[in-house]
């Protein structure tokens, strides 16, 4: 089933708090695990890293040998550096704030070299927090209701067609590019073309989850030239299957939904205040009061920026 639930908000907002409430809303959607994309206040001259070390026992030696890696890379890692709340766990979740002058791929490279790490998100606002359980499992763990920023997503996963593992929890980085993520529902039936031609251009995959596929895509359109609304008009012909998603760049959202729309989605704006989701109940959990909602038709894609500006179509 999954579901998926993206809000932005015109000024800087609780948009941890205020996903975890949609995501809370779509627990029978699935609980197997549970992920958050959050955009804070873009900085820059520095990059934010969310890692995840499989084994705790190792963690601060891990992320030493890190510092040392980024460093010899030409980099530099803040001393102080934020980890997850439980203390008993066997793995541990770590964000560090990196100053790199060279490419986020060759940053990507120093960061694995020491070894045993999974790289959650990279970006100048990005963080992308996702673990197993529910969502108030993994608020309390990593504290989402806490984060202040302008727009995010969120994502309740069944795993019905790949392993329940945090590395295939969504939302999904796409890796190299800083600040673009996606939560996506649904299935791509060309799935290995797609693949096949992205790694012929040296992009790499993690998971065999078509979602992780689709933000590469995406972002590799982009950096070819395209526009982030002709990115997503094109998806909707070239990507093959059932689909709706939301992709987060650091100022907009968008959506497209595939030629016959067979997974759901609803948006409500709220005097200018966005909330969008599987159902629409996981929008009345931030928003109450009375919706005019609007339900996007089959081929349709949106694009809602921080700025205010809607762009929309059916194409």
């Amino acid at each position: 089933m999954c579901g998926i639930a993206g809000i932005l908000y015109r000024e800087p907002g609780p948009i941890g708090e205020s996903l975890v409430r949609m995501c809370a809303a779509m627990r029978h959607r699935g609980s197997d695990s549970t992920g958050f994309a959050l955009y804070g206040e873009p900085d820059p001259d520095r990059l934010i890293v969310r890692l995840r070390f499989p084994d705790a026992t190792e963690w601060e030696k891990r992320v030493e040998d890190i510092m040392h890696s980024v460093f010899a890379a030409g980099g530099d890692v803040a001393v102080d550096h934020a980890v997850d709340r439980a203390q008993h766990a066997e793995d541990r979740f770590v964000r560090l704030e990196v100053r790199f002058g060279g490419t986020v791929r060759e940053l990507v490279h120093a960061i694995e070299e020491p070894g045993h790490v999974e790289i959650q998100s990279i970006g100048h606002s990005l963080e992308i927090v996702k673990d197993l359980g529910d969502a108030e499992d993994v608020d309390a763990r990593h504290g989402i209701s806490a984060f202040r920023g302008t727009h995010g997503l969120g994502h309740v996963r069944l795993a019905t067609e790949s392993i329940t593992a945090v590395a295939y929890g969504h939302p999904f980085w796409a890796e190299p590019f800083p600040d673009i993520a996606i939560a996506h529902n649904g299935q791509l039936t060309n799935y290995y073309k797609f693949r096949r031609l992205l790694e012929q251009q040296g992009y790499r995959f993690h998971t065999g989850n078509d979602s992780e596929l689709i933000a590469v895509y995406l972002a590799d359109k982009m950096e070819h030239g395209q526009t982030f609304y002709e990115a997503l008009k094109d998806s909707v012909y070239e990507l093959d299957g059932c689909f709706a998603y939301l992709l987060c760049t650091r100022d907009a959202i968008g959506s497209a939904k595939d030629r016959f729309a067979v997974k759901h989605l609803v948006v409500a704006n709220v005097d200018g205040d966005l909330g969008m989701a599987t159902e629409e109940q996981a929008i009345r959990a931030v928003f109450p009061q009375e919706l005019d909602t609007i339900h996007p038709d089959p081929r349709s894609v949106f694009v809602w920026e921080t700025n205010g500006q809607v762009l929309q179509e059916i194409v």
